[in-house]
């Protein structure tokens, strides 16, 4: 019996969804041959904690269904002994990458990664806390049916179990290493209010993300596609496609990956840097590594608290240092695009030494794009007036600061890439000091 690892990161009140995603651990161990270890690693309040351990307390006992509930102590105490048993350099900088002060989506997912490493799980599966599941005929639709059929069998296997499969032949013995769906709902950026205050200034907005060089054509075309995920589709029937899976259609709150993927490269550790834990997808991708896209989409929704004004500048603060990080991104996902399948080795496992290099190269990339970044933004916002202005005037303040930390962010990136394989080693021999059940 194989262990699979059902994650959900969280630093909010989300009871109602760990409630779902226990249900979703219960469908995967009754369905399928598996050892289901749910994993909440929890960030909240000492309130909200104690009302997520009611939440679990609450699940129902499944037989193999396994739960994690892990505090940032608790966290903490598991990455101290990982680091100390991997004798690696600077570990008082590792244990701030994997457990900062600040919030990190990245480093969140990596903390994961090493447990599932320790739990000995072959795959994991990320949920988000800002999510729900779709109904079909009274029943929640859950996508890790379609994650736990195909991860990790050769790709020419894996036809099977899905709808169509569209393959080259060199793909057919490669592992399929990741599995996903996108999300209906709100768009996964909260910006909506920006595109109903003024399209223009949506535009100008959305399409920082891209290449300076990038035509006016290209940069409408990202703008047209960017943060929608499925929209507004309603699921009706299950589709599956074996594929070389293209990152613009799936969504964190609704991927899982192979271990072969994830012990051997990490996520950004960035801090405040929304879309930092999207790596692994395009390195998937650029690998010609097979995948399955699936349409069991997940539900996406606000919480309360990005509508307070304390939470709007804390996400503005996240969206831009998204746009700052892609200087460096966009130069690093060009050289793993033009590298292709050179990326794997005779294996078929990442050369993880490469995209380090490539990681490297980018930090040498001159900031003057990620000026006129800041300068747009800066337009842009004083548009909208308002708190948007308001925003504005804190990014005058602190913009240098962020080109700094945007820049420092890949340099830590590029660390923690050079340790992972330690790390995961040392994971595999650490033993987790709580299970709920």
């Amino acid at each position: 019996m194989r262990k699979v690892c059902l994650t959900l990161p969280t630093n909010r009140p989300c009871s109602p969804t760990i409630s779902a995603v226990g249900a979703e651990a219960a469908h995967a161990a009754e369905h399928f041959d598996v050892e289901v270890h749910l994993l909440i690693l929890d960030s909240s309040d000492e309130h909200t904690r104690a009302e997520h351990a009611g939440a679990v307390a609450a699940l129902p006992g499944t037989a193999n269904v396994v739960v994690h509930h892990l505090d940032e102590s608790e966290q903490r105490d598991f990455l101290r002994r990982v680091i100390e048993r991997a004798e690696v350099t600077k570990p008082q900088l590792l244990l701030d990458l994997m457990l900062p002060a600040e919030v990190s989506y990245g480093a969140c997912t990596n903390r994961a990664f090493l447990i599932a490493a320790a739990l000995g799980c072959e795959s994991i599966h990320r949920r988000d806390s800002d999510s729900s599941y779709q109904v079909l005929n009274g029943e929640p639709v859950f996508p890790v049916h379609h994650e736990i059929l195909s991860l990790g069998l050769r790709a020419g296997d894996a036809v099977a179990g899905v709808s169509e499969a569209e393959l080259e032949p060199s793909q057919a013995d490669r592992t399929v290493s990741m599995v996903g769906s996108s999300f209906v709902g709100e768009l996964s950026v909260d910006i909506s209010e920006i595109q109903r205050l003024d399209r223009d200034v949506y535009h100008d907005v959305v399409s920082l993300w891209a290449p300076a060089r990038w035509s006016d054509e290209e940069k409408r075309h990202l703008v047209d596609e960017s943060f929608r995920g499925a929209g507004t589709e309603e699921f009706v029937r299950d589709h599956s496609t074996l594929t070389t899976v293209d990152p613009m259609r799936v969504d964190m709150c609704n991927i899982a990956f192979h271990h072969e993927v994830y012990e051997r490269m990490p996520l950004p550790p960035a801090t405040n840097t929304i879309g930092s834990d999207y790596f692994l997808m395009h390195v998937v991708h650029d690998a010609r590594l097979p995948g399955v896209l699936h349409n069991r989409n997940i539900v996406n929704f606000y919480t309360a608290e990005r509508r307070t004004d304390s939470g709007f500048m804390a996400y503005q603060l996240r969206f831009t240092k998204f746009f700052l990080s892609m200087l460096y991104f966009n130069v690093i996902y060009d050289r793993m695009a033009a590298a292709g399948e050179s990326l794997l080795d005779d294996r078929g496992h990442l050369r993880v030494a490469t995209i380090t290099e490539f990681i490297r190269e980018s930090t040498r990339s001159a900031r003057d794009e990620n000026v006129e970044r800041l300068k747009s933004l800066d337009r842009s916002y004083r548009k909208l007036g308002g708190r948007y202005a308001e925003f504005a005037d804190a990014l005058a303040l602190h913009g240098p600061r962020l080109l700094d930390e945007a820049q420092a962010d890949i340099d830590d990136f590029a660390l923690l890439t050079e340790t992972w394989r330690p790390l995961v080693r040392a994971s595999r021999s650490t033993g987790l000091d709580r299970t709920v059940r």
